[in-house]
């Protein structure tokens, strides 16, 4: 019988303040004020994953390499793939294509200060990749970057690519190439449902999910699942966001952990960069139209 492709497993490693859903609320220079859960929360994440046999690829927000670059070096010595989740948590679409470049070089210098070892690939700030600012592939390229994770094809309010991302591929740019990994969705009735992290994982009862991966692998393609730290931590502080955010935020984190535990160990899970190793993916050419427009060819 042929063995089920090896799951790809992510981590944001961002703190609970860092999140765009209270990019409104708390300011980034109030960042240093808030308390600081991310240590706790990862070292219990690195527990279960250690428990589980399981390695994942940690997009590692800058600020909290500077912070504790410690943490950072546990993590590559447990064996899981360190990589860039950006500096300040920034979209990517709000930046300039100069914000955006200095912001992923801090990052890219604090994490590879703290670890030794070279940065390989991307996550933007809430997946803000998206098909209005495509330039950021060519910037990732051009700064060294094997792949980028930041495109998730479904709608949403705050970010979203095009069904024709549903898939992964190697992306030529004139700076060179960069492997494109999106978030795993299921298409259903001309609508691409997501369900491999986040609130959405929350949301939905585990079986569902278990079935929807099974489903995929059957069909021999893995899915990319991502989490963060916060999301299985029920003590963080809640601030009252109103209902749609605080739905967001606060939904399901109280067993969100158990759901965690059950999905590793009912599937096997390797970092990006060892379960794309030998990938051949097809090949797209990045190139600019007119004026500030990309477009995929």
């Amino acid at each position: 019988m042929p063995m089920k492709p090896t799951n790809i497993l992510t981590i944001d490693l961002e703190d609970w303040f860092q999140v765009s859903n209270l990019e409104d609320r708390i300011a980034r220079d109030a960042w240093q004020h808030c308390e600081f859960r991310l240590w706790e929360n990862t070292e219990r994440l690195l527990e279960l994953l250690h428990r589980s046999r399981a390695r994942a690829t940690f997009f590692v927000l800058g600020w909290n390499a500077v912070k504790c670059p410690s943490l950072i070096r546990e993590i590559a010595h447990a064996g899981h793939e360190i990589a860039t989740h950006g500096f300040e948590h920034r979209l990517v679409y709000e930046m300039t294509p100069e914000q955006f470049r200095e912001d992923l070089r801090r990052s890219i210098d604090a994490i590879e200060d703290a670890t030794g070892e070279k940065v390989n690939g991307h996550r933007a700030a809430s997946f803000s990749i998206t098909e209005n600012c495509l330039w950021a592939l060519e910037i990732l390229a051009r700064e060294g970057l094997t792949y980028d994770s930041s495109m998730f094809p479904i709608r949403h309010d705050r970010y979203g690519v095009s069904r024709q991302w549903m898939e992964g591929r190697d992306i030529v740019t004139d700076a060179g190439c960069i492997m494109e990994v999106p978030i795993t969705v299921w298409p259903a009735m001309g609508v691409n449902l997501p369900f491999s992290g986040g609130g959405y994982f929350r949301l939905l009862p585990y079986r569902g999910v278990r079935r929807l991966t099974r489903a995929i692998n059957s069909a021999d393609r893995r899915v990319v699942f991502y989490f963060h730290p916060w999301e299985m931590d029920p003590g963080i502080p809640r601030l009252k966001l109103g209902l749609a955010k605080g739905f967001r935020s606060y939904f399901n984190i109280g067993c969100n952990e158990r759901k965690f535990a059950s999905l590793l160990r009912d599937f096997s899970f390797a970092p990006v960069a060892d379960a794309l190793k030998h990938d051949e993916l097809p090949i797209r050419t990045l190139r600019r139209g007119a004026g500030e427009q990309w477009v995929l060819l």
